[in-house]
């Protein structure tokens, strides 16, 4: 490996410690007052299609915001990951446990035969996942890159947002880690506007 991957693996393990440190009961704390500020962000609530994530490790968990969006009626639209790691199309769910299929990894994605096709220009906002972010928009993923390609695709009318914990929110994400940025963050203390 060279000496920028490992430097990449160094920075991405400190947070993942962070995240690891954490209890069950915190995480749970945590991950419902994220949702919950979610929830009162005037972007979110007026939104009719919201784009989100099947949660991995180390992101914070959308179980709860997806079957609550659904039960209020939003538009969910999840996306569908390439052998190629590409995000070539997105489909609306109607339920979260019977719309999915394995795909890439472990990843759950959208099984096409059981949901619809949802147009890129038909999302409100992006729910977008990471590693770890700065106040300045800054993320890190996982490295496999598929939200890096699919970032510039959304239109600049789209509001990025990404949830995370306070201790996935660092004060810079070093620029050759950087990734596409983000508009807004929302952690579990508080909404971060891009500066």
């Amino acid at each position: 490996m060279d000496n920028g991957g490992e430097k990449r693996v160094d920075f991405i393990d400190n947070i993942i410690k962070k995240v690891e440190g954490l209890s069950k009961e915190q995480l749970a704390e945590k991950t419902a007052a994220i949702e919950e500020r979610l929830f009162d962000f005037a972007n979110f609530l007026e939104a009719q299609t919201a784009l989100l994530y099947v949660p991995r490790n180390y992101e914070v968990d959308t179980t709860g915001i997806i079957n609550r969006s659904l039960n209020t009626k939003k538009s969910i639209v999840l996306p569908s990951i390439s052998t190629e790691l590409q995000i070539n199309s997105m489909f609306k769910i109607t339920n979260l446990e019977a719309n999915l299929i394995p795909s890439y990894n472990g990843l759950k994605v959208p099984d096409p035969a059981k949901c619809k096709s949802v147009n890129l220009n038909d999302i409100n906002i992006a729910i977008i996942p990471g590693i770890c972010f700065d106040e300045k928009g800054g993320r890190v993923g996982t490295g496999d890159k598929y939200y890096n390609k699919f970032i510039p695709k959304l239109s600049s009318t789209i509001r990025k947002v990404a949830l995370c914990f306070e201790e996935q929110l660092v004060q810079q994400v070093p620029s050759e880690f950087r990734n596409k940025n983000l508009d807004i963050i929302i952690t579990d203390k508080r909404i971060v506007y891009k500066i």
